[in-house]
């Protein structure tokens, strides 16, 4: 068989349940089970890559597929205790399929669709004999004349269509196909996609509209059951012994939200950090992360002033309807911003976007410095020279250099308000991001210091920034001392640079001081 009751997914999830870091998520399964056949049985859930889109569906292949008996696997579950379930373990047909697998060497839809198609023909004519004595020109036919009931369970649907060779007419097939095989046949109990892409139900051709869509934007129901809350990490921290912290998980990982407004943390690099006992970028590595770039530069005038807002710290409010399989040209503000959600490289929670966690705002970074942003592109490639000056306590260099970037015709950067300043110095500064830990409205000593320079090393010192509008650097130095923002700094290095920067509305002029203090003086202050 290749997809008709196989064992693939039994295995498949018996490997994951015995991981190490295995988070159980099996009341999915309660969750989805009161849908079978009934006229809700059609579920899209779609999540970003790497969310625990495909052991879920694998849980589900395990659970309901005849042929196998999943009692042990399950036992020990939360499923277990779930009596209601009971009845539907190993007692469907199911038709379980990653449709991210393609044939060798293939270089085409038609390749691709018929090498499936062909895999559902041979499992129904080995399943039931009596199919072969006639010629079907459909498959889904072969299903009705089957008088069976099935599962599918369709894992990574949209996948095809990022492949080179689909054409618009192909994708067309495809939603095509999909519909044929699952709309309003009799023999359909359940179907079951995941992806990435919600499916194109906003088309003008509706081809899949009888599918429930969840996603980042609209999940009330499901979210729990993929990426992991603040509390499964916590107690992943508690099982197992680890030089990572619970707080540098939620500092890199978390950023994503439950429709309730909890943490949701990535569960790919949660799982990567603990196992390895350092943070670093795991989950953007698993795919092509120049998506976040492609998608600013099918339009980078209209989100380039959201992208830095959202590098300084700043959210964006914007209200965002969705985003779908047939809007992948990406024409407007809307459309691209929906797609970065969609993909996981923004956030959505409340009307506002962000940059998630540190983990994506270093790929925002680099971002930043390419040829397709313009203006944005010329100061980032400067920040080194102001890294420098501020290490050597130059001051007049570094206000010279923001009245350099202030003069610049970019509208967005002329100090409307506060927030402007801000994305000044976050392009400014951008290359100190090499070689420290830089954090915005960092909580320290008796308040929030607008910026945080940690050395990555030792060596470095240590720089608290505080700015000031209509306002003295004395004055923005004396709130550092007073505030105490030096404590969180004690850590890191031995010596801390005091950087006070002000902006004259007036006058339109800056001015910064540096002040250096050594760390046996730190408790004088």
């Amino acid at each position: 068989m290749n997809y008709l009751n196989t064992e693939e997914a039994y295995l498949l999830f018996q490997k994951a349940v015995k991981n190490n870091f295995f988070v159980d998520k099996s009341m999915l399964i309660a969750a989805v089970s009161d849908r079978i056949g009934t006229d809700s049985g059609y579920l899209c859930i779609t999540r970003p890559r790497r969310f625990g889109k495909s052991i879920n569906a694998q849980m589900l292949g395990a659970y309901y597929a005849k042929g196998t008996d999943s009692f042990c696997l399950f036992e020990h579950l939360n499923i277990a205790g779930a009596q209601a379930c009971q009845r539907h373990r190993n007692s469907h047909n199911v038709i379980f399929a990653d449709m991210s697998r393609r044939p060798d060497f293939c270089s085409s839809y038609q390749e691709y669709i018929s090498a499936f198609i062909a895999g559902l023909r041979e499992d129904l004519e080995e399943a039931y004999p009596a199919l072969c004595r006639k010629t079907y020109h459909s498959v889904s036919q072969m299903f009705r004349d089957s008088r069976e009931l099935f599962v599918f369970i369709l894992d990574e649907w949209d996948s095809v269509f990022y492949q080179d060779f689909m054409t618009d007419a192909d994708k067309c097939a495809y939603l095509s196909f999909l519909r044929n095989l699952l709309k309003d046949q009799p023999y359909v109990e359940l179907a079951y996609l995941t992806g990435v892409l919600p499916v194109a139900k906003y088309s003008s051709g509706s081809e899949l509209n009888m599918f429930d869509e969840y996603n980042f934007m609209n999940d009330t129901v499901y979210d729990l059951y993929f990426g992991f809350s603040e509390q499964e990490v916590r107690a992943l921290c508690e099982k197992h012994a680890s030089s990572v912290s619970f707080a540098e998980l939620k500092k890199w990982y978390d950023g994503y939200f439950l429709s309730d407004g909890g943490s949701l943390f990535n569960p790919r690099s949660v799982v990567k950090a603990l196992a390895r006992g350092v943070c670093l970028n795991y989950w953007t590595e698993t795919g092509p992360m120049n998506e976040i770039a492609n998608c600013i530069e099918h339009n980078t005038a209209a989100v380039r002033e959201d992208i830095v807002k959202m590098a300084a710290g700043i959210p964006v409010e914007v209200e965002l309807e969705g985003y779908s399989a047939s809007e992948l040209q990406l024409n407007t503000r809307d459309e691209i911003l929906s797609a970065m959600v969609v993909f996981g490289f923004l956030t959505y929670y409340d009307g506002y976007l962000r940059i998630p966690n540190h983990e994506l705002m270093e790929k925002y970074q680099r971002v930043l410095a390419r040829d397709s942003m313009g203006e944005i592109k010329e100061i980032v490639d400067s920040s080194r020279q102001m890294v420098e000056a501020t290490l050597a306590e130059d001051s007049d260099k570094v206000a010279g250099m923001l009245e350099h970037v202030h003069d610049r015709e970019i509208s967005f950067l002329q100090y409307n308000d506060e927030n402007a300043l801000s994305c000044v110095i976050t392009l400014c500064y951008l290359y100190a991001r090499k070689d420290f830990i830089v954090e915005r409205e960092a909580k320290s000593g008796k308040g929030y210091c607008d910026y945080l320079f940690l050395p990555k090393r030792s060596g470095n010192p240590a720089v608290i920034l505080e700015l000031k509008v209509d306002d003295t650097c004395d004055n923005a130095i004396a709130q550092i001392k007073k505030r105490n923002y030096v404590q969180k700094a004690e850590p890191y290095a031995n010596e801390v640079l005091l950087v006070g920067i002000g902006y004259d509305r007036t006058e339109k002029t800056h001015r910064c001081k540096i002040e250096r203090i050594e760390s046996v003086n730190w408790k004088e202050l």
